[in-house]
Parts: structure tokens; sequence; C-alpha cells
């Protein structure tokens, strides 16, 4: 076996998609050995860890009658270890949080399909997509093209389910998990009617529990073209994430700026890069492909009650579950 780890999918070739360059010729590759030495660093993953720890996550499941049909293969479970630096209450709280996020919007997670009716055009039309080169820390760059978005066409409801559906199939990826993802907004011709996708209510929920519940490692998050109209949409946004997410938030006036702190390679054509946004969907679309049947069986998992999940109310409980692991909050 390779000792090089290709960590990022699929290999392109213009062959068979006509990319304007060899996508697979460009990826970033990083050896296991590498991979490990950054999950060892910043998420305290060790081998002898990550098979204690797997063993006691499942362990728990097993034993909490209140987790119904849930998944326990080792991807899928590491990624709520690895969110949380393999802190075992802390893992269990977020993947509690986790089910209950996707029993409170079951129109957003169930039949995560990326082929189905409204879903499957919003990620045709490049909407929201990863692009197929990872950026020099071996991210994966999440592209979202708001001035796709027809507000009279599309529901918030479409929205998040492609969001999920890409999140999802990113998470699938362990070296995702690992290093986590880059996003890129281009507001560019974005309709101010989309503050009307959602109310307010809704709006904070996604955004609070998707921060808190969603075992994804946001690094960084770039806005490009943010017009004024939307100005205090982004100011209340941002009241509401977290110190750390808000330090990660940046926004670029021109593509020239976003391209000092995001490679080239990485953005499509429309946003200064080589590649079309056409063509990264194309590659994108056989991502999700790949990914497609195991996200359809996620409809199986059912969480009974959410009786084990600690509210923010119980601030002391919280407290006693952080415990040693309160210095490991930089990530």
């Amino acid at each position: 076996m390779s000792t090089q780890l290709l960590i990022a999918q699929p290999q392109w070739s213009n062959s068979d998609r006509g990319l304007e360059v060899d996508v697979s010729r460009k990826q970033t590759v990083m050896t296991r050995k590498e991979l490990s030495k950054v999950a060892e660093v910043e998420l305290r993953e060790t081998e002898h860890t990550k098979a204690a720890c797997l063993a006691q996550l499942r362990t728990w499941m097993e034993q909490n009658e209140d987790i119904k049909d849930c998944l326990m293969d080792d991807v899928f479970l590491l990624r709520f270890l690895r969110v949380k630096k393999f802190s075992i209450p802390m893992a269990q709280q977020t993947l509690l949080k986790y089910l209950n996020y996707r029993k409170r919007f079951p129109l957003i997670f169930n039949n995560m399909d990326y082929n189905e009716g409204n879903v499957s055009q919003l990620i045709s039309s490049g909407y929201i997509f990863a692009s197929p080169l990872r950026d020099i820390h071996g991210r994966r760059v999440i592209i979202y093209n708001l001035g796709k978005l027809d507000t009279k066409k599309f529901t918030g409801t479409d929205l998040a389910k492609a969001h999920a559906i890409t999140y999802e199939t990113l998470l699938a990826d362990e070296a995702n998990q690992i290093l986590g993802v880059t996003h890129v907004a281009d507001f560019r011709e974005a309709n101010p009617s989309i503050v009307t996708l959602f109310s307010v209510t809704d709006f904070l929920i996604l955004l609070r529990w998707g921060e808190q519940s969603f075992p994804m490692r946001h690094k960084e998050i770039h806005l490009l073209n943010m017009p004024a109209t939307l100005k205090y949409v982004y100011d209340f946004a941002k009241s509401h994430m977290s110190k750390k997410l808000r330090e990660r938030l940046m926004i670029h006036d021109t593509p020239g700026a976003l391209l000092q702190k995001v490679a080239k390679e990485c953005v499509p054509k429309e946003m200064g890069g080589d590649v079309s946004i056409k063509e990264m969907v194309l590659g994108w679309q056989q991502e999700l492909e790949a990914k497609r049947k195991r996200l359809l069986t996620y409809d199986d998992v059912e969480l009974l009650s959410d009786r084990g999940i600690i509210c923010s109310r119980n601030a002391q409980n919280q407290a006693s579950l952080i415990g040693s692991f309160r210095r490991l909050e930089v990530d």
C-alpha cells in the first residue's frame, strides 16, 4: 500500500470531464504520517486514544436507551470525538445534540438525496459545492454562490438541505474531520430577498444549533462582495456566533483580496480562479454520488428522547463536562 494519502476526491482529469486544468496533477498530497501528526497535535489523537475512545463511545451508545439504530462505524463516530478533541463526555453531548438537530428538522435531514427536486437544481446551478482542490492547509474549500439562489423558486428548506448534504458528504472523509474546512461565499448578484427564506427564530436556531451540534471544524470563513443591503444581516448573524467563529470570519471587497487568503486554484474562475463553476460542479456531483447511499442510511437513526442533553442553563453541569479540556478550546 502506498504511503501517500491523496486527501481530496475525486481525481479528475481533463479526459473525463473536460476540465480546463488537470486537477489530479495539482492536488495536495499529504502522507498518512503527516495527517496523523496533525491529528495528534491539534486533536490529541493517537492510535491508542482513538481505539480506547471509540470503544467507550460505542459502549455508552449501546447502553443508552434514547439512541436507536445509530451508525456505529469508526468514520461516523470519529467525527464527534475529533471535534471535541477526544473528550468522551463532550463527544457524547455533541452526538446527542446532532441527533436532536436531525429530529427537530426532519424536512432538512431526512432523505438527504442530492438528486431530488429543488435540491438537485440548487446543486446543479452551482449554489453550493466543494472545490476539487484543497488549500495550503489541506482543507476542502466549500464555495457558495449566492447569486444562484432564486428566492421565487427555492425555499429555506431547500437551501438548508443542500448545505446538510454538502457537509455530511465531506464529513464522510476522515481527512476533512481532522483538517476542517474553509468556506468561501460570493454575494455578487445576491438578491436581498434571501433574508425572507427564514424567520428570525428559525435562522437563529439553525445558526446556533448548527455550530453546537454539527461535528465540523470551521477553520476560515471568507465573504466576497458583501452588499450594503445585507450588512445588517451579517452583523446580526455575527453577533450570535461564538467568539471563535467571529475571529475566523473575513470580508473581502475584491477577488484579489480573497486570493491573498485563499489559493487561486481553490476558487472557481468566476471568483478569480482557473476552473469554471460548471466544471467544478460536475466533479462535485461525482463525490455526492459516491456518498449518496451512505447518507440515505442516516434516515434510520433516531433519538427517542432529548433528556440526556445538558442545556446551557445547567452551567454547573457543563463546567464539570469541560474539566481538564478547558485548555483545548483553541483548535
